[in-house]
């Protein structure tokens, strides 16, 4: 089997058998998942930051305060994500130019 034939099956495959990613999009966000539940990033440096964040709110209600922290640990995760899954990026063009 040529590699263009190769290629020809698995877009044959997937399309038949789409691939489960979990609540990723893509493989790249399935490793981002499996590495963020395997590596607590929850430490002392982020726990102070989110102190201070719910000192600045001190004495706002809980709806005005959820409607803050909300959306920034939305962003925070999705920055996170972003930086993730550039950096495999990087590393697969690294190993392309070591080649």
């Amino acid at each position: 089997m040529t590699a263009q034939e190769f290629v020809y099956f698995l877009d044959r495959y997937i399309a038949e058998k789409p691939p489960n990613y979990g609540d990723g999009n893509s493989v790249l966000t399935l490793l981002y998942e499996a590495y963020n539940d395997a590596n607590n990033m929850d430490n002392d440096e982020i726990k102070a930051g989110f102190h201070e964040l719910y000192q600045a709110m001190n004495g706002m209600p809980l709806r005005e305060m959820d409607a803050i922290v909300n959306p920034v640990c939305a962003l925070c995760r999705d920055y996170e994500q972003a930086g993730f899954v550039h950096g495999v990026q990087v590393g697969m063009l690294l190993a392309k130019e070591l080649e």
